[in-house]
């Protein structure tokens, strides 16, 4: 039984589906081992053990009948602190949300219970998702899984933890600026950001919505391509028979390729070595709309999530981290014409984007330009803070601004990562090709 809390969600999905597996003892599994765990209350913000119990006897009947609704029928995973849950507190890692309770759950978590899937319970995150790093002192935070003096990234910071180590077999999280994909990197997980719009964020807390979107946490690709489905209500991409062999896939050197800590430099060429050598043609190029973009995220990030957030903050700001606070402030300095402005720039630089990378089937960087930093260091020195903040969403951020989807992978390094970004609304083209590459890094392991 130890070993289902280390397979995969398709894996443990095929052991239900032959008989092999019970949902009610893999529950059950799963949820001695999160009340086992020495970081339990810096995982789980709160544990539904009643919900996840019932999900899993309905799930093992359905098995015993031949009447699964998915691959994932009865397969335990945790969920984000800003997806609703009926009649369980949803806080989003804010002490301005206490106490709040939905009365109806998520619309891509009542998708996912609808196909089967067992909700364990709400993990924590970055306060009201505005922070790479992971770090909350409002509520928690969650352990990194390679060093436990470091952060483990963010906001899905649970979210990672909960996969990582053992006590959740996916989850889900939401990323704006790097969410999914820089705590999947650090905590060696694959993660995948969705095209802005692919999945519904109705019951989902926002934070910008102009940029907000949902995506899994898990262990493999094949995980995050059945999650994906299972979301949105569809049939999950064809995996098989996919190949790097001719592919084209483009190094952005603008920007992401700067000042990149040495392990990670080290991890994305070992990945690049791997993608060669699996026959894909890698080409470098130069993008300079994607700096030019950086440069309105101040106004277009910060803007929207004060204006959404300002009226709640603003009425009890001693309850927020300072950090997180003096982040969303920086809306203030942003007018009204600054932001229609910036969104009519970044419309254009998408555009010039799209055009020069056309011809590839993905661009590929490094997922963070930095490793996981010293959560003591954190809270003491508010420089270090935002500058480390700052170079963990760097690179993730681009893909949020050009509206592109991304995938990151594990590349064998600890807490390094490699991404795979496509075009608007290739999600399932892009799994095909990180499965692909995810075989490719695991043949040169």
């Amino acid at each position: 039984m130890q070993d289902w809390l280390t397979m995969t969600a398709a894996d443990l999905g095929r052991g239900i589906d032959a008989g092999d597996i019970d949902p009610v003892a893999l529950c059950q599994t799963y949820l001695d081992a999160i009340d086992a765990h020495p970081a339990r209350d810096r995982i789980y913000a709160r544990v539904t053990a009643d919900r996840a119990l019932a999900e899993a006897g309905a799930a093992a009947e359905r098995a015993r009948a031949g009447l699964r609704l998915s691959p994932l029928d009865g397969v335990p995973i945790s969920w984000k602190d800003l997806f609703d849950t009926a009649g369980i507190a949803t806080e989003a890692g804010s002490k301005l949300l206490e106490g709040r309770v939905p009365d109806r759950d998520a619309l891509v978590l009542a998708n996912a219970t609808a196909a089967g899937l067992v909700c364990l319970g709400k993990v924590h995150m970055s306060e009201l998702a505005f922070s790479g790093l992971g770090h909350n002192p409002s509520t928690a935070t969650p352990p990194n899984v390679n060093d436990d003096g470091a952060v483990p990234g963010g906001s899905s910071s649970g979210s990672a933890a909960s996969v990582a180590f053992g006590l959740a077999a996916a989850s889900i999280g939401s990323d704006t600026g790097g969410s999914v994909r820089v705590p999947s990197a650090w905590n060696d997980l694959v993660g995948l950001k969705t095209t802005h719009g692919r999945l519904p964020l109705e019951g989902v807390v926002p934070l910008v919505l102009s940029f907000d979107t949902v995506g899994p946490l898990c262990r493999s690709v094949e995980d995050a391509a059945l999650l994906l489905a299972v979301m949105e209500g569809t049939k999950p991409a064809d995996l098989a028979d996919s190949d790097l062999a001719g592919r084209k896939l483009a190094v952005l050197n603008t920007i992401a390729m700067d000042d990149l800590r040495d392990a990670p430099r080290a991890a994305f060429d070992h990945a690049v070595e791997a993608f060669e050598a699996a026959g894909a043609h890698v080409t470098r190029i130069d993008v300079p709309e994607v700096a030019q973009a950086h440069g309105l995220s101040g106004c277009l990030f910060t803007a929207e999530a004060y204006g959404l957030w300002r009226d709640v903050i603003e009425a009890a700001p001693e309850k927020m981290y300072d950090e997180i606070l003096t982040r969303f402030r920086l809306g203030k300095d942003h007018s009204g014409p600054d932001y229609v402005a910036a969104w009519a720039k970044l419309r254009g630089y998408r555009a010039a984007y799209d055009a020069a990378t056309a011809g590839f089937d993905a661009v590929i960087i490094p997922t963070a330009a930095n490793v996981p930093p010293d959560r003591e260091k954190l809270s003491q020195d508010s420089d270090y803070y935002v500058t480390e903040n700052l170079l963990t969403l760097r690179n993730t951020r681009i893909g949020n601004l050009m509206g592109l989807c991304g995938l990151t992978l594990p590349t064998g390094t600890p807490g390094c990562g490699v991404m795979l970004m496509a075009a608007p609304d290739q999600d399932r083209a892009l799994l095909r090709l990180g499965a692909a590459a995810e075989r490719a890094l695991a043949a040169r392991s």
